[in-house]
């Protein structure tokens, strides 16, 4: 019995091997190395996510559906920037790896995992952007106020990253000007950089494509919450400060927000 065991083990791990899709085959990951000894001498990056803003309710983009729409910012406040060098290894994929400045000159290269993709998006193009780069979820709340179960998510998961809005200028090294422009949407890139400067965020209003979660059939008090960096594709010096939320009674009225529900309506808030 044993060597049934073990031999339908090896068939399973087989056919998982072969179901793999192709970026699956990477190099191995490295570390995180801003969270090692070796952080002292680096200027590691640290991203956050900005509290769902302009929240409304959408009825007019897919008929029978209630979309709750909210604008959101992924900005960078580490001592130095996110940037993500991607080679294409595919039609609509590349492999990226993080690059990390040093305290003194130069830089190191790591294996993150993270992907750069070809999407349709903005303006009815395809631009090559940060693949899984954020998580739009809801969630239902207990009676206490804390998150209970996750029942929704949005479909918007690639983002640019880009220096678009210099939101904290006073942190040390945010650069003027701009320093990483809007994402390509060259077809033919074989090779492309995208990155956010210290201070700087890359921000999408709510009425943007894929700016929402579908809440159609929803009643009662959630946590609509915006996750940056889900699948930690961007190393960080911190990575426990990703998250933020707004508090929301579904149905949804812009003019009474909170509704009554319990807990916390700021953000951000912490990984538990």
């Amino acid at each position: 019995m044993g060597s049934t065991i073990k031999l339908a083990a090896t068939c399973c791990a087989a056919t998982l091997t072969l179901a793999l899709p192709a970026h699956a085959s990477a190099a191995p990951l490295d570390a995180n190395p801003c969270l090692t000894f070796f952080a002292k001498g680096l200027r590691c990056p640290n991203v956050v996510m900005d509290r769902p803003w302009g929240m409304y309710l959408d009825r007019g983009s897919f008929p029978g559906h209630s979309l709750l729409r909210a604008g959101n910012a992924i900005e960078s406040i580490g001592k130095g920037p996110v940037e993500l060098r991607g080679v294409r290894y595919s039609r609509l994929y590349m492999h990226a790896r993080q690059r990390i400045y040093k305290r003194g000159r130069g830089w190191i290269m790591v294996r993150t995992g993270a992907m750069l993709r070809y999407k349709f998006a903005h303006l009815q193009r395809y631009w090559w952007k940060f693949h899984r780069a954020a998580s739009f979820q809801l969630w239902r709340l207990d009676r206490s106020g804390e998150r209970a179960q996750r029942v929704r998510t949005g479909p918007k998961v690639s983002y640019c990253l880009r220096d678009l809005d210099q939101t904290r200028p006073w942190l040390s090294r945010s650069p003027w000007p701009a320093h990483y422009p809007a994402c390509s949407n060259t077809a033919g890139l074989r090779y492309d950089t995208l990155g956010t400067s210290v201070g700087w965020a890359d921000v999408y209003p709510p009425d943007y494509p894929e700016q929402w979660i579908d809440v159609t059939g929803l009643r009662g008090c959630f946590a609509y919450v915006h996750v940056a960096d889900p699948h930690n594709g961007v190393y960080e010096s911190n990575e426990h400060d990703n998250r933020s939320q707004l508090i929301v009674r579904l149905l949804y009225d812009s003019s009474n927000r909170k509704g009554g529900c319990p807990g916390r309506d700021h953000g951000p808030i912490y990984h538990g």
